[in-house]
């Protein structure tokens, strides 16, 4: 019943919030106490517990109460101690059992070359990357028949090899005897020239052709290179019509990769190109939180959100500046908070300047589009303004965090639902229109000039 419930309550909340929102607070949660008016609620991490009780405490018990529910106390906990004290009181032994069960484990098969440390437990989950998470996960189920193959592209430090080699790991600790291989454009590129320099060493195709799975790494590096193109095709042709998964990252998508040859490029289109986007605000927060927690400490939501603010650019400059801030507080013996953080990475730029305004963003959106800013916040239904007009809300809502209310009135327009209907719509776009992903990144980068 509480969990019919939940699932009704949560299924309200998502119509509300965003959906980078949604998967970094709500989705871990469940509801596993409710009577006479107390409610508890149980959350992954200490951070979303901060964050439910500080945004998010009225918003639920409202919901909760249009489902018919009396509220007079919400209390969020943690879950994982939860379930854990829980299990232990009915058998201590199935504790035991479930946590060596759900831990990561290394998986090795020979020459795989992957990264135990990249499972999908560890992998953040925001609305910059669900799209490919998704993907991932499909593929796990059914390797070479679905998304065949995976073309994740983006820039450097957004998770495409984490999300590569966490497939191959699940693939192999599912399987065992599957033969996954991972390995990097450049790698594959030195020893395929080689062999061909070489007189007496002999390349070995059937190293990649005879695998189950074939991950590579960074195919821009192939740009130029024909006789591995040629190689590479044959590779890709023996994999595909063996039903066998192939997946590739880049750093930008098949046709933008220069001097790839036109069959090489229509093959890595085949099955599911998706762009990874760097994270959003929350998606940072989630990160921070998540890899302080794996470090053994727990930084309060001030420090987080002065850590994310700062750090945009890619998940890699934002772990290195947490990673700096608790090997400093480590060796001193102190807890990271907001005055160490802003003490020690004061010298970094921030890349999101306090004095971003709403005027700037659609100064900038107006210039990008060469129409005028009166005409963004004008009643103009033109084709070519009305989409300039749906970015300026989706950035005052990803940018400034703004209300659907406020960004309403700022461009003019009377019902927040407008607001609203825009922002989901640029959200859908970014992941299925290159043009409106890439036009959204290039306006965003230049808010921050």
């Amino acid at each position: 019943m509480q969990n019919s419930l939940w699932q009704t309550v949560l299924g309200e909340i998502e119509l509300t919030v965003s959906r980078a929102s949604f998967m970094t607070w709500f989705k871990n949660t469940e509801l596993v106490e409710q009577q006479g008016g107390q409610v508890v609620i149980a959350v992954p991490n200490i951070f979303t517990k901060q964050q439910l009780e500080v945004k998010f405490t009225q918003q639920i018990k409202d919901t909760l109460e249009r489902n018919k529910v009396s509220v007079n106390h919400i209390e969020f906990i943690i879950q994982s101690s939860t379930k854990k004290r829980a299990a232990e009181a009915i058998h201590p032994a199935v504790v035991a059992t479930e946590i060596v069960a759900s831990a990561p484990t290394a998986t090795k098969t020979k020459g795989n070359s992957l990264n135990p440390k990249y499972v999908f437990e560890t992998f953040i989950v925001g609305s910059s990357n669900d799209l490919a998470y998704a993907a991932c996960q499909a593929i796990v189920g059914s390797p070479g028949t679905k998304y065949n193959p995976l073309f994740l592209y983006g820039g450097v430090g957004l998770g495409k090899t984490h999300l590569m080699q966490a497939v191959g790991n699940e693939i192999v600790r599912q399987n065992p005897q599957a033969d996954v291989l991972y390995t990097s454009t450049q790698a594959f590129v030195d020893e395929f020239l080689e062999c061909m320099k070489s007189r007496s060493k002999q390349w070995d195709s059937s190293r990649y052709r005879n695998v189950d799975v074939l991950i590579i790494d960074d195919m821009q590096f192939i740009a130029g290179k024909q006789a591995t193109q040629e190689e590479f095709f044959h590779t890709f042709n023996s994999l595909h019509q063996a039903n066998k998964q192939i997946i590739i990252s880049s750093d930008k998508p098949p046709k933008s990769i220069p001097t790839l040859e036109d069959r090489l490029r229509s093959r890595f289109e085949w099955g599911m190109a998706i762009d990874l986007q760097a994270p959003d605000f929350e998606t940072r927060c989630a990160i921070l939180q998540t890899k302080a927690g794996q470090s053994g400490f727990t930084l309060d939501r001030d420090t987080v959100e002065y850590l994310a603010t700062n750090i945009q650019t890619n998940i890699r400059e934002l772990e290195g500046a947490l990673n700096q801030l608790l090997a400093f507080c480590e060796m001193r013996g102190t807890r990271p908070d907001l005055q160490t953080a802003s003490g020690l990475l004061g010298n970094v730029r921030a890349s999101r300047p306090h004095h971003l305004t709403v005027r700037q963003v659609i100064d900038k959106t107006a210039k990008h589009f060469q129409v005028e800013p009166v005409d963004i916040v004008s009643p103009k239904r033109d084709k070519h303004i009305v989409v300039p007009r749906q970015i300026a809300m989706y950035l005052l809502r990803s940018e400034l965090h703004m209300s659907f209310p406020k960004i309403a009135s700022e461009l003019g327009r009377k019902d927040h639902t407008t607001a609203i209907h825009s922002v989901e719509k640029i959200e859908k776009a970014i992941k299925l229109d290159f043009i409106i992903r890439q036009q959204v990144t290039d306006i965003r980068e230049k808010l921050y000039v």
